[in-house]
């Protein structure tokens, strides 16, 4: 039986929803107002135009997106922030002459926590870290969804191929990078409760960081894995399968989860309201080598980077993940 919200609420409260409802909605909404243009004729020769631009021509995505402040100082974002709410720790400052890896864990469902740190001004991270410009990174087949693309990159998303990320960090000082490091694997993991990191394999951040001398930040998001039931599935079972199909034939997969809807508190795809704690940890300087790192390189600086998350998880544990079911685990 749903549960459902009262009539009478703070119209904050109304508000942080419907700014949580825009930002769920974004690929939706753009979608379908781009398939309404495509049904007026007159338009046609611009859409073409647009079409085409973004498969031959726009490099944008590749080249750290098109950022505007307008769009990451909106005041919705504070509204999104404040629905769960979320709160930025700041462990260290960072240097602004330096450029930077952040790692952020978990993925969780879609990785909301990174959007509202990364992607946008509503933890005010311009104001905590001065100096510092980050792109969050994601699939480059995001870029490929008319409107939506644009809508994305504004808040200063980017593509995370090998060529995108090395044009950042090379682009000056301050310029840095956040890649949402256990991806869609890490996804199909995101019970409540738990925090099982997908990072034992996962070698390119760390490679990237030493061949461009890019210092890494791990950032740990307490709580990013509770806004959504996870229905899990078996290893053996056909859906999941299915979901490591799509996985590899698409870079991403779909989860089976629930959240809450607007007028209910029990079902729907909005996330439920549940306090999240983003600690953007202490910076692991990294010297830049020349030529391929070797095996050996690759493992110390993947060991220190791990280190630093667990001390992180231990730091924090008891004040941000009570009801934790179990502790952190580092996997595949």
């Amino acid at each position: 039986m749903a549960t459902f919200a009262p009539i009478r609420l703070p119209i904050k409260r109304r508000l942080q929803t419907a700014a949580v409802l825009v930002w769920i909605s974004a690929l939706a909404v753009t979608t379908t107002v781009f398939f309404y243009l495509c049904t007026i004729k007159y338009l046609w020769p611009l859409i073409i135009i647009y079409l085409l631009w973004i498969l031959m021509f726009d490099q944008a995505p590749e080249r750290g997106g098109r950022r505007f402040n307008w769009a990451r100082k909106c005041v919705v974002w504070s509204y999104f922030a404040q629905y769960f709410p979320m709160t930025l720790i700041k462990e260290a400052d960072l240097d602004p002459s330096k450029n930077y890896i952040f790692g952020y864990h978990p993925h969780g469902i879609i990785s909301l926590g990174a959007f509202s740190t990364f992607g946008t001004e509503g933890l005010n991270f311009s104001k905590r870290f001065p100096g510092i410009t980050p792109r969050l990174l994601t699939l480059q087949s995001n870029f490929n969804i008319p409107i939506y693309r644009d809508y994305i990159m504004a808040h200063g998303c980017a593509s995370v191929s090998k060529e995108s990320c090395e044009h950042i960090l090379r682009s000056g000082p301050g310029n840095s990078i956040t890649i949402v490091v256990g991806g869609a694997q890490e996804s199909l993991a995101a019970k409540p409760g738990t925090l099982d990191l997908t990072l034992k394999k996962r070698m390119g951040f760390i490679k990237l960081a030493l061949v461009n001398g890019a210092s890494l930040v791990p950032t740990l998001a307490f709580g990013e894995n509770d806004l959504y039931e996870l229905y899990s599935t078996s290893h053996t079972s056909r859906l999941y399968h299915v979901q490591q199909f799509m996985k590899k034939a698409l870079g991403f997969t779909m989860p089976m989860f629930n959240g809450r809807g607007v007028f209910n508190y029990e079902y729907g795809l909005l996330p439920r309201r549940k306090p999240v704690f983003i600690v953007v940890g202490k910076p692991i300087h990294v010297e830049k080598v020349e030529g391929a790192p070797t095996t050996e390189q690759l493992q110390d600086l993947q060991k220190k980077y791990i280190d630093e998350l667990v001390t992180i998880w231990e730091r924090y544990k008891d004040k941000y993940a009570v009801g934790r079911s179990q502790e952190l685990q580092i996997v595949e």
